[in-house]
C-alpha cells in the first residue's frame, strides 16, 4: 500500500493506493508514490496553460477511475482518528497509515481512551471482563483485587503502557493490567 497526505481546504486527507493489506502499510518514499497521484503532481510542471489543463483533466480522470475501482482510497483525518479509536488496544505492528505507532500516538492523544462501562463480570479465572457501551471488551490480565465491584455507568480509562501493554482504571479503583478482547 502506498499513501500520501494531501492538504487542501484545511482538511488533512490521506490518499491510499491499495496494493496490499492496510495493516502492512508503511510511509512511502517519493519513488513509491502511487502513479495516479504522481500524475496529478507532474501536471504542475507543464508550462503551457492549455497543455497543463489537458494534463490535469487526464490525471483527474485516471484518479477518479482508480478510486471507483477501489485502487485508490481517499480518507479524511477525522476517519483516521475514528479508526485509531476503534483499533485502540489491538496489536497491529505496522499500522502507520493510521498513526498507531511511536510518538505520533502520544502527541495526538492516543495513549489513552476513556469509555463508559456497560457491564462487568468475572470470568472463570476470577478476572474481570469489562464491556464498554460501544461494544469494546477488555479483560483483566493481572490478579489485582478491587475493594468494590465495577458496575455499569462507571468511567473506564485505558492507558497504553510499555511493550504494548495496557492498564485499565475504573473510577477510583486501583489500576489493573488489561488486554483488549474485542
Amino acid at each position: 500500500m502506498m499513501y500520501r497526505t494531501m492538504r487542501g481546504a484545511g482538511l488533512g486527507i490521506i490518499v491510499a493506493a491499495l496494493s496490499g493489506p492496510v495493516w502492512a502499510a508503511k510511509a512511502p518514499t517519493p519513488a513509491e508514490r502511487a502513479a495516479v497521484v504522481q500524475a496529478i503532481s507532474d501536471c504542475r510542471k507543464v508550462a503551457e496553460d492549455a497543455a497543463r489543463l489537458a494534463c490535469y483533466d487526464k490525471a483527474a480522470g485516471a484518479f477518479e477511475q482508480a478510486e471507483t475501482k477501489g485502487d485508490v482510497v481517499v480518507v479524511t483525518r477525522e476517519h483516521v482518528q475514528q479508526v485509531r479509536r476503534q483499533a485502540f488496544g489491538f496489536s497491529m505492528p505496522s499500522l502507520d497509515l493510521f498513526g498507531g505507532r511511536g510518538s505520533a500516538r502520544k502527541e495526538e492523544g492516543f495513549d489513552r481512551l476513556t469509555l463508559e462501562v456497560q457491564g462487568a463480570h468475572k470470568d472463570r479465572d476470577g478476572r474481570w471482563v469489562l464491556e464498554a457501551t460501544d461494544g469494546v471488551v477488555w479483560r483483566q490480565t493481572d490478579d489485582q483485587e478491587f475493594f468494590k465491584d465495577p458496575r455499569a455507568g462507571s468511567k473506564l480509562v485505558i492507558t497504553h503502557g510499555a511493550l504494548s501493554s495496557f492498564f485499565c482504571q475504573i473510577d477510583t479503583l486501583p489500576q489493573i493490567r488489561c488486554a483488549r478482547v474485542r
